[in-house]
């Protein structure tokens, strides 16, 4: 038994499974003045596996930092003013408020709300408020590969790339495997962080040499030989494309029906308490 401060600490230095079966009469392992620690409250404290040298210490760690706990709740309610402690005390009532209405009115709204959102409506919304939703960067629609230049289909796979067809399907699943890198869906809205990251030699400061709407563009870097098509470009600050604010948009729509919801439910719960005599509000 260790004693520190007034601190009663009964540490059990058995750490096996049967340290941990339920007593019928709680044992207790420390004490805080008139606080006790039982082991019950640490019996699901010890990982399965837990060599016994790695167990005491846990156990250890925690009793102490339990009695530090117990130690400095007792000193700040001596010395915080009884001011102060009201008002710490209106602070944790609150706290206790908000935290249970919140949590369900999320379970209500979980529940309730329905989050099909259909594309139609995503589109109707783009349309009303696009102003809204400008892009914070320059977003670019393009292909490229990078592809070993000494390749002896290069110059098949280069009129293949500039005069792209559907039709070549077959042909770029068989000649994409030799490329190191590639992107042939043009139709995708990308940032510029990515095109940063796939194609190393187009950098912010030589970005407006590039990124031009229709540009092809031929890169060699050692043995790497890069080949673009640059097919649309939509500057910062341009309204942004439908297809890639989509997933935000159903986002915005269903937070939108979210908080109709919550609107809706908290008026319906204070109708319902007035209708029924739980809630009134006295005339002076």
């Amino acid at each position: 038994m260790i004693k520190r401060n007034g601190i009663v600490f009964i540490l059990i230095l058995f750490c096996s499974c049967s340290y941990f079966k339920a007593d019928e009469n709680p044992e207790v392992i420390a004490r805080v003045k008139d606080n006790y620690l039982y082991k019950d409250e640490i019996k699901e404290l010890i990982p399965s596996g837990t060599s016994k040298k790695d167990s005491v210490e846990i156990v250890r760690n925690f009793i102490n930092r339990w009695a530090e706990q117990k130690l400095l709740i007792d000193a700040a309610e001596i010395n915080l003013s009884d001011e102060k402690k009201a008002s710490f005390d209106e602070l944790i009532k609150q706290y206790k408020i908000d935290l249970y209405t919140k949590a369900y009115i999320e379970e209500v709204v979980k529940n309730t709300v329905d989050t099909i959102v259909n594309k139609s409506e995503i589109l109707a919304y783009y349309n009303q408020n696009k102003e809204n939703f400008k892009a914070n960067s320059t977003l670019v629609r393009l292909r490229f590969i990078n592809i070993k230049k000494d390749n002896p289909r290069l110059g098949t796979i280069k009129s293949k790339f500039f005069n792209f067809r559907k039709s070549d399907k077959k042909f770029w699943e068989l000649y994409a495997l030799q490329c190191n890198n590639f992107a042939l869906n043009d139709t995708v809205w990308t940032d510029m962080e990515q095109v940063y990251s796939k194609l190393p030699f187009i950098t912010p400061d030589n970005k407006n040499e590039y990124i031009i709407a229709g540009k092809s563009i031929e890169y060699t870097n050692g043995s790497d030989q890069y080949l673009v098509k640059i097919t649309n470009v939509i500057d910062k600050n341009q309204i942004s494309p439908f297809d890639y604010i989509q997933p935000t948009l159903k986002e915005v729509i269903l937070n939108k029906r979210k908080l109709e919801l919550i609107k809706k439910f908290e008026k319906e719960i204070t109708d319902d308490a007035i209708k029924n005599n739980k809630y009134e509000i006295y005339k002076h």
